[in-house]
């Protein structure tokens, strides 16, 4: 059932229910055509109200910090698969309590914290974050496989074999990418890794696999998933963020103001790109917005403006249909995955509330922020 977004709160993230479960049955079918195991990534998705609901379709998720495996622990109600570039030692022993799998970056992560994991016998599956040093990924912000990259061990860091007592394998070098970028990375895993495998019970192939988008050919990742696992006799982990949430909810905002400087029309409104947008500006891309059209000569063209002091506070430019007036409700699409986990109280701007648009077509609010969020968060 369509939103009525004139019916929410504003600033608001808001999901739908019934987008949320099409990408869940579709990451279930996968999951059990092709015998993966396929969790949620938190870092990507930790909207624990509709937890609920997602746990009619999966079972477990993805930690990268103490943080976020005891929410898996608490809210999904099962040990997380836990990996951090760096462990902290005051923090090591809940990392433990809330896990089954721990996957360490480096060696020296992993030597420094063995004596903890031999003294709970049986409790945790270890793993190492490997670096295959391939990756199809454009951005570099978000490529861990750069030069110098301080993301996993190379083929030459373990050329003298595995630590006793790794278990498994774990890459992640994909990013909103199809199966064909996948099948590509395990042909360079295998070449490099394969003689390990042997030796393993699974092997994690991190996130970045856009199940949910329209067009993904979830039958060859099928295929290339049962085939690996054939060869291999390997356990496979899949640990998608973005597809769990994929195009399932939106970020309502108002229009406050109109201003004008140099034949530039700037609306701002009541939300910032800064604060509760800021992939937009870290990668950078530009959301659509529910009623924007093709520019073009006689359109009403406007900047879109943020409510903090940045200067940089803004993206442009968006044709719409009319003008733009104070009041009009500006609707972002696709704002629910990454783009909720980054947000901020930059400025102390008023943090959008955060609710669900229910299969029976009403609104429930989970969440709405005030002063006492903002101030506590401080100190």
């Amino acid at each position: 059932m369509q939103i009525n977004y004139n019916k929410l709160p504003s600033p608001c993230f808001v999901i739908d229910e019934e987008r949320f479960r099409n990408n869940l049955s579709l990451i279930k079918h996968v999951a059990d055509k092709s015998g993966a195991e396929i969790i949620l990534a938190f870092k990507g998705f930790a909207m624990w109200g509709v937890f609920p609901v997602l746990k009619e379709y999966i079972s477990g998720a993805s930690a990268s910090s103490v943080n976020e495996a005891r929410l898996c622990f608490e809210e999904i109600g099962s040990p997380a698969h836990s990996y951090s570039p760096v462990y902290k030692e005051n923090e090591f022993e809940s990392i433990i309590k809330y896990s089954s799998h721990i996957t360490f970056n480096s060696l020296q992560q992993y030597n420094k914290y063995y004596y903890l994991l031999k003294q709970n016998p049986g409790r945790i599956s270890a793993g190492l974050r490997i670096n295959p040093e391939f990756s199809e990924v454009s951005h570099s912000i978000y490529n861990p496989c750069s030069p110098g990259s301080r993301l996993g061990v190379t083929a030459d860091d373990i050329r003298s074999g595995l630590p006793e007592g790794i278990e498994g394998l774990h890459f992640h070098v994909l990013f909103e990418s199809d199966s064909f970028a996948l099948e590509k990375v395990l042909n360079v895993v295998e070449a490099k890794f394969s003689r390990f495998f042997s030796r393993l019970k699974w092997i994690n192939m991190g996130g970045g696999h856009l199940i949910t988008r329209k067009g993904y050919d979830t039958g060859h990742l099928i295929k290339i998933l049962k085939d690996f696992r054939k060869r291999t006799g390997l356990h496979l982990i899949l640990e998608p963020g973005s597809a769990f949430a994929w195009e399932t909810g939106e970020l309502v905002a108002t229009v406050e103001d109109i201003v004008e400087n140099q034949g530039i029309k700037t609306a701002i409104l009541d939300v910032s790109f800064t604060a509760h947008m800021p992939d937009c500006l870290e990668m950078p891309y530009k959301p659509k917005i529910i009623g924007e059209v093709d520019p073009g000569e006689g359109k009403p063209a406007y900047r879109i403006g943020g409510n903090s002091c940045l200067s940089g506070d803004f993206m442009g430019d968006w044709s719409f249909g009319k003008e733009l007036h104070p009041g009009d409700r500006i609707v972002f699409l696709d704002m629910i995955h990454y783009t909720m986990v980054k947000t901020t109280t930059f400025n102390g701007v008023h943090h959008p509330s955060i609710g669900i648009w229910t299969r029976e077509g009403k609104f429930r609010l989970f969440k709405e922020f005030g002063y006492e969020d903002y101030k506590h968060r401080l100190s």
